[in-house]
Order: structure tokens, then sequence, then C-alpha cells
């Protein structure tokens, strides 16, 4: 009898112990979500004045709270100068936020045991070649959507946009000059998260990544709105319109699968508020859904971890970015294309995650405002972030203003001696011509022309030619420079070829004739 009091007697401790920290738990969320009750009219109207300052046609935002979407609103309209409003289901590009669920497959498949995060690229995609071949060699699984490669940001994103394929971008990495320290440095690219979902693909013998998001996270957490083609969000009944900035107006423009679509897992899902928020309740939930185990808390962990620091206080992890503030951390990422912004976050000691999403190109406003929304919910000290944002934004354009009014080039130079075959080892054949007193640039392989602009002795700006199949792509993107391209002369005065010289497109095309 004295055996079983004690046994009573700890069971009875044991469960007042675990109904005071329900009720604990209970106390807090109430707490929290009457914080965000508080909140909302204050973020709306903000948002709101934030939406006109910037010229952002249309947003829709979602606020998660453990396991529910317990807010949700939309503002503005689906295409500029057309009434038709968002609404919380409308479906919008959202970009980069795609590379977490990327991080979330590679963790399936490590729990799965079909690949592990040291394993080494080379061994599943012997093609896979960098110009430092020890980097190469010892480039793992992790370090693809880790942003750690030591490549200068944004590699070769372009040749996407002038028609080239996936295997001629992966290709081109071998030509990309190192200018950071593996694994030390930060920089932001696309295409290692291209590999990471071909070699997915590959182990999951699928056709494509997609295949493989679709089956391990899209069907378990009910995202049927979730898609990744252009023209599966151009015919949904509710779709946002991408838009474009200018100086005046943003410009809608069309959807086009070179661009995010063509990248795959770098940034192709296109998605609404009500699916995205189901990712999030799994995240949350460290790895469970309803009843399920998506991906095991350990792996998750694993692309919660941050790998490389960006600033002080913001790291990379693995297809997440890490925020540490005075009263916590922020996990997030946002999603930016040529004509919609995105952010997707979660605090996840306070069990809240945040969406915003836009159908402008991201200029900085989504996250504005998911930082304004985070710092007053956290208690950290208060910023108008959209003011910083947009300070940060018209002295950038001041400054193209600036480039764009310079002085032009006094006396142009004869387009003759230019004029030949040139050839890169990656993209294959060019032509240099000139036409109607122009000097163009057409890349053979994909058919791109570029329309080459001198600024300088044997220098010039090349932009995309808005014709052909590239109307469409030159709508999208407007009359952005691709790259300033330099001609290279020997000692006798002869042109040997020529360079691409942007850090995002270092290209040599040398002379044939």
């Amino acid at each position: 009898m004295a055996g079983l009091r004690a046994w009573v007697s700890a069971g009875c401790v044991a469960t007042l112990i675990g109904f005071g920290i329900g009720q604990a738990a209970a106390q807090q969320a109430g707490a929290m979500q009457d914080r965000i009750d508080e909140l909302a009219p204050a973020f709306e109207t903000y948002l709101q004045a934030g939406m006109k300052a910037a010229n952002v046609p249309g947003v829709a935002v979602g606020i998660v709270h453990g396991d529910k979407l317990v807010y949700t609103k939309a503002f503005g309209v689906k295409e500029r100068t057309k009434p038709d409003p968002v609404t919380p289901d409308t479906i919008f590009q959202i970009g980069s936020t795609t590379k977490a669920f990327l991080s979330a497959t590679l963790a399936q498949a490590v729990d799965a045991g079909k690949l592990k995060w040291d394993d080494r690229v080379v061994d599943r995609m012997p093609e896979f070649q960098l110009g430092d071949p020890w980097v190469g060699r010892d480039f793992r699984m992790l370090d693809l959507p880790a942003q750690r490669s030591g490549l200068g940001p944004y590699v070769y994103d372009g040749l996407g946009l002038l028609g080239f394929d996936q295997q001629t971008m992966i290709r081109a990495l071998e030509d990309a000059p190192a200018v950071g320290i593996f694994r030390s440095d930060f920089a932001y690219l696309n295409i290692p998260h291209m590999i990471a979902g071909r070699i997915l693909a590959e182990t999951y013998g699928v056709a494509a990544w997609s295949d493989v998001v679709k089956k391990g996270i899209l069907d378990p957490l009910g995202m049927a709105a979730t898609s990744w083609t252009p023209e599966v969000i151009e015919t949904a009944p509710d779709h946002a319109v991408g838009h474009r900035a200018t100086d005046t107006d943003p410009v809608a423009i069309p959807f086009h699968a070179s661009f995010p679509y063509g990248f795959g897992p770098a940034g192709n899902l296109n998605s609404n508020v009500p699916d995205v928020s189901r990712w999030l309740r799994m995240q949350l939930a460290r790895g469970i859904f309803g009843e399920n185990v998506i991906v095991s808390e350990a792996n998750l962990d694993v692309t919660w971890t941050p790998r490389v620091a960006m600033t002080e206080r913001v790291s990379y992890a693995v297809g997440w970015v890490v925020t540490a503030t005075p009263n916590g951390r922020i996990i997030w990422h946002n999603g930016g294309t040529t004509g919609f912004g995105a952010h997707v976050g979660f605090v996840p000691d306070r069990d809240i995650g945040l969406i915003v999403l836009s159908n402008l190109e991201n200029n900085g406003f989504p996250d504005a405002v998911a930082q304004w929304f985070y710092d007053r919910l956290m208690g950290n000290p208060q910023v108008d972030n959209v003011a910083l944002m947009l300070t940060a934004l018209h002295a950038k354009q001041d400054q193209a203003k600036r480039v764009a009014n310079q002085k032009p080039l006094g006396t142009i130079p004869p387009f003759g001696p230019y004029a030949g075959t040139y050839a890169s080892r990656v993209l294959g054949d060019a032509t240099v011509r000139e036409v109607d007193g122009k000097l163009q640039m057409v890349l053979e392989t994909s058919e791109a022309v570029l329309d080459l602009k001198p600024i300088a002795l044997d220098t010039f700006e090349a932009r995309l030619q808005p014709s052909g199949a590239f109307a469409v792509v030159a709508a999208m993107t407007g009359d952005d420079v691709l790259t300033p391209v330099r001609f290279e002369r020997d000692g006798n005065g002869v042109i040997t070829g020529l360079r691409w010289t942007a850090p995002a497109m270092p290209q040599l095309f040398e002379r044939q004739r």
C-alpha cells in the first residue's frame, strides 16, 4: 500500500505539473493571439501606406499562429489599371522562397537514406566542375543550397533569359571565377539549387524536381493550389499579374518559361496564402503536419542552422535566412522574380508565421512590412522599415539615372573592325555584325540578338533585342543592360576577342575570323 500510495502521489504530481505546463502554454498562446489582433489594424494601415509609396499594385498577407491561419487579408488589384481585386486565394509567383522547399526535399531524402548531406556533388553529378578543381571535388550536397560557394553573386543567371538550357548553365560554372572563400563568404546563387533539384530527380527516378516536391511536400500538406509552370498560373481563375517597376508606374509583364520556371527549385513555385500557411504550419510543428511526420525534426533543424554570415546579425542557413534580434530569431526567405516579390518567415519560439505576397518585382517592400510586424510582435526596437527601403530604392534609382545621363561617347568608331565570328567554350559561336548603322551580337546557339551600344572605345553595353522568341523575355526584363562588352586587341591593335565583363556574366569569346 505504501508503494501504491507513492505511485499515486507521483502520478498526481506529474498530472498537476502537466496541467500547469499546458495551462501556461494556453495562456501564452492566448496572449499571442491577443497581440496579433491588437497589431492587425496598425499593420494594415502601415502596409497600405507602404503600397502607395512603393507603387505596389496588389498584396496578399497571412499570419499563422500555431497550427492555424489566424489572419488573412488582401489589398489592391491583380493588375494595374484593371479593377479585379486581389483576394486571399490569389496565386502569385513566390520566387526564391521555393529554396526552402528544396532544402526540405533534401532533408526528406536524407531521412529516407537516399543521400547524405556530406555526399560529394561530383559523385552524384560527374559533369559538375568548378574553376578550382579542389573546391569542385570537395563540394557537398549541403553546400549547394547554403550560398557559400565562393563564386560571384547571381553568376550566369542571365543565360536562362538568353535561351540557354540548364545543362549549359551548369557547365558555365567551370568558367566562373572564385571571388570569395569557399564555405566562408556569402554570395547568393541560383544555379547550385538547380543542380540539387536535378540530383534529387535522378535519385528518385522521376523527370524533374517538381515531381519530388509534389509527392514529398505539396500533396501531404494539401497544397493543391501550388504549381510550377507559367501555363498553370496564367490559366488559374484567381491569379495576379506580375509588374516591372519603371520610373513612373509599374508595367504589367507576361509569364515566360525561362524565368523563374527554368531555374527549377531555385524559384519556380506559384502559390497563395492558404497553401503557404500549410507549409509554415509544418515548419512551426517541427516537421509534423496533422498526424504525419513530413520531415524529421533532426534534418529540419539542419535546414534552419546558420551556415555562413551575411552580416553581424544575419546568416544564411539551408534555403532559409536566420536573423538574430534582441528578442529572438526570425527564420525567413524572400522571393523576387521579374514581376513578383514575396516574404515567407516564422518566429519558432513564438509559434508565429508570416506571408507577404506582392505582384511587383521585389524592391524590398515585402521584407520591410514583414520586419515591421516582427519587431512589434517581439518587442524589438521599432523602425520605419518601409521608409528605409524607399530611401535606399530612391538612391539606387538616382544612381542609375546619373549613369544613364553620362556624356555620350564623342566620336563613334567605325564598326567594321568589330564584325566577325567569335566563339565561347561554353556558349558556342557568336556573330558580330553591323545592321542599319548599329552593332549587334547574335548568339547562334540560342538565336538571341544583343544590341551593342558604344559607351567608350572598344566598350559597349549589351541589351537583349525584343525580337522573335525573345520579345516576351524583353518585355519581362525591360531595357536592362545585360553586360558591358569589351573588345580585346593584340599588340598590333588587331581585335582578337570580346569579353562580357559583368561580374554575373563573365565570358570570353575568341575571334575566329
